[in-house]
């Protein structure tokens, strides 16, 4: 079977057109349905005497003081965020299902054997899975033992947060690199409200949904007093996504390899490689002498971001002190960390955008009329959207702003990856609404020339395009927007906005600059971007899923993240393949190893991808394994061998080809051969020297004594 019959680029636009269409018909429905099923947020919560617990507003009051002290970066919720302290539903269920056995029994937890801790959890799960939320009134009754445990819980947290010099919930505070006195005004108010949303997330964790066996959150976390275990959801699509990913690479290998080589015979250009570089003799616009401001804010913002997170770990192993210096007290685990995630997508952001910036004049022929003044705009834009961001996280975690709605739009929204302002978010989307115009301006009028690099540059726009507008997306929700409605959204933005489109974007930016520096054919690199796009998004769209397993969101979403999160490490198993390729363009002509940097970083991408996004990303993307792995260091195991291994190491990539293109004379690359391995070892080093055993040791214990995650 000839590819070149098979594969057309009609036919090709036409699979990628259908996957991705269906893929995002598909979200929307169950975005839809969520809103629908998302965990009831009741009107009030009351004992079976009648007295009043909480209302809605105290737990939409109790979420606003969660984001002014770090949100998801001080400890995590529903297992989404930071891994230092506790995740607070976990911590609140257990508490309380603790406090009500230990008060019928007469006894603490420890001093009772296994089969009477059995009995007594048996018939309080059974107990506390009762729903009793009524739909009409608003209305969650509860018991007056329950309503007796939540006070003890919630005097826990009045000592953990407020002013109790005890020794106890001293070291705690240190333990969780929390502040001493960590809230403003009126901290034992703000306390109980704060204590409400974490007890309203725990209920949800453990209460069965109407007609179901299942609790909101389908039975997460693992809390054994509660008899909270995995669904039999989660053990069959965990077992079933295992096959469907063995059955999948199985397929495509079999495919790749017979018709790998027409595709390897066609990538050489008609006329041979070029005996030059092309881009020699191009001398670079103001436009793309502008985008080295952007490169300049890159290497400070990734030296910034090593620096947090040197600190971050080290709050991580001696609490709040740093050598002895308090450093806490003005810059706090929940602040360091919410700068270090938020910096890693903003460098790496910046470092594309930039390198996009760089190939418009070269797409178009031309400088466009005020490229260079929309460039040195949108960098200021930028800048302003990060110096602004990172001053108001600041400000909001040392409680410096008391209004909720001035934090939500200045300060932190308490979100992972989506941490800064709304203001900021905005001011970001608009930039990013800017560089799509500039990169439209650069790429239209070399699409309307239909020459042979078309069906790039058209994927190019298109990539473009989904990076300004998706990112958007997160701009769909507001302050008082259902948690589980608010993670479908966020979660839209981190995984398709970062893990999805840009991928795309760099697969073509990539491909296109090969093309024009004559190492590739122009219409066979066409065919090999979108046919791998339409691989990479026919699983990557909806193993968006994956994240919200256990976010209030119902069996379905079980089955298609799991079997959705299969299908995108798929493409991954023959990313060796793809890194072959580019290496060897460096055989191609003398000229080429000039190149050597960047193609090495492209190596690194390849590697990375496929033990950082496919290896250990699948190791906690089936639900039974993610029920138990959850908010424990794999996640960061994975996270930064995929975040800064993939698309950091592209983003360095794609900068050093934009300065050699704008630097003809050269420079030594030992230095610069030294920061790779370096970049590359360390990374190493950190994964499976530290980040992977730690949570290999923490997934034992969470099999084993799940209370010990508190």
């Amino acid at each position: 079977m000839d590819y070149r019959r098979t594969f057309t680029l009609p036919r090709l636009w036409w699979i990628l057109f259908v996957l991705v269409f269906a893929s995002f018909v598909v979200l929307l429905l169950v975005g839809g349905r969520l809103y629908q099923v998302a965990p009831p947020v009741p009107e009030k919560v009351v004992t079976s005497t009648g007295q009043v617990l909480f209302t809605r507003q105290d737990i939409q009051e109790g979420m606003d003081v969660w984001r002014s002290l770090g949100g998801m970066q001080l400890g995590s919720v529903w297992g989404h965020g930071a891994y230092l302290a506790p995740d607070w539903t976990a911590d609140f269920l257990h508490r309380e299902a603790e406090a009500i056995i230990e008060r019928r029994s007469g006894r603490k937890i420890s001093a009772l054997t296994e089969p009477q801790l059995a009995r007594y959890s048996a018939i309080l799960g059974s107990e506390l899975k009762v729903n009793t939320y009524n739909p009409e009134t608003g209305v969650i009754v509860l018991s007056d033992e329950r309503e007796r445990a939540i006070r003890s819980v919630q005097k826990h947290y009045l000592g953990l947060f407020g002013a109790n010099n005890s020794m106890d919930f001293h070291k705690l505070r240190i333990a969780y690199a929390i502040q001493e006195k960590p809230l403003g005004l009126n901290p034992d108010q703000a306390i109980l409200k704060l204590s409400s949303f974490w007890w309203w997330t725990a209920w949800a964790s453990v209460t069965q949904r109407p007609d179901d066996k299942v609790s909101y959150t389908n039975n997460w976390p693992h809390e054994p007093l509660v008899n909270n275990t995995p669904s039999a959801f989660s053990f069959l699509w965990t077992f079933i996504s295992v096959v469907i990913l063995i059955a999948a690479i199985g397929v495509l290998c079999w495919f790749f390899n017979r018709q790998r080589a027409t595709w390897e015979d066609d990538l050489v250009p008609e006329s041979g490689y070029a005996a030059t570089d092309p881009l020699e003799s191009i001398q670079p616009t103001a436009s793309m002498r502008a985008t080295t401001g952007y490169f300049w804010i890159v290497i400070l913002l990734i030296g910034f971001q090593i620096v947090l997170g040197a600190v971050t770990a080290h709050y991580a192993v001696e609490g709040q002190d740093f050598y002895g210096i308090p450093l806490s007290e003005l810059f706090p685990y929940s602040l360091t960390r919410t700068w270090h995630v938020q910096l890693a997508v903003l460098w790496i952001a910046t470092a594309w955008l930039g390198a996009g910036l760089y190939a418009a004049p070269l797409i178009a022929g031309r400088e466009p009329k005020f490229q260079a003044l929309g460039v040195w705009l949108l960098l200021l834009a930028l800048v302003v959207a990060v110096v602004g961001s990172l001053f108001g996280e600041w400000a909001a975690i040392q409680g410096l702003i008391n209004d909720p709605v001035i934090n939500f739009w200045f300060g932190h929204q308490g979100y992972e990856f989506l941490d800064l302002g709304r203001f900021w978010q905005w001011l970001i989307f608009l930039g990013l609404l800017i560089w799509l115009g500039l990169m439209a301006r650069g790429i239209l009028p070399a699409i309307c020339r239909k020459e042979d690099d078309g069906h790039l540059l058209l994927l190019l726009l298109l990539s473009s395009a989904a990076v300004g507008l998706l990112y958007g997306t997160g701009l769909l929700y507001d302050r008082h927007t259902h948690l589980t409605l608010a993670e479908y959204w966020r979660w839209w933005v981190v995984h398709l906005w970062v893990e999805g489109v840009f991928e795309v974007f760099a697969a073509a930016w990539v491909s296109w600059i090969f093309v024009k520096i004559g190492l590739i054919r122009a219409r066979t690199a066409a065919i090999y971007v979108i046919f791998s796009t339409a691989v990479f998004l026919g699983g990557g769209v909806l193993g968006t899923f994956h994240h919200l397993y256990f976010s209030g969101t119902p069996e379905s979403v079980l089955a298609l993240g799991a079997v959705f999160s299969a299908l995108e490490v798929v493409p991954l198993a023959l990313i060796a393949f793809d890194a072959h390729d580019h290496w060897q363009l460096k055989q191609a002509s003398p000229w080429v190893a000039k190149y050597r940097l960047p193609l090495m970083f492209f190596l690194a991408v390849a590697f990375w991808n496929l033990v950082g996004a496919g290896v250990l990303g699948f190791l906690i993307n089936p639900p039974l394994a993610l029920y138990y792995l959850q908010g424990l260091q794999t996640t960061p195991t994975h996270g930064h061998a995929a975040l800064f291994g993939v698309y950091g190491m592209l983003g360095i990539g794609m900068m050093l080809f934009c300065l050699r293109g704008l630097r003809h004379q050269g420079w030594s690359d030992t230095l610069l051969l030294w920061v790779f391995w370096l970049l590359n070892g360390g990374l190493a080093l950190m994964v499976f020297g530290s980040l992977l055993p730690q949570g290999l040791i923490q997934g034992y214990v969470s099999f084993r004594e799940p209370a010990n995650n508190l």
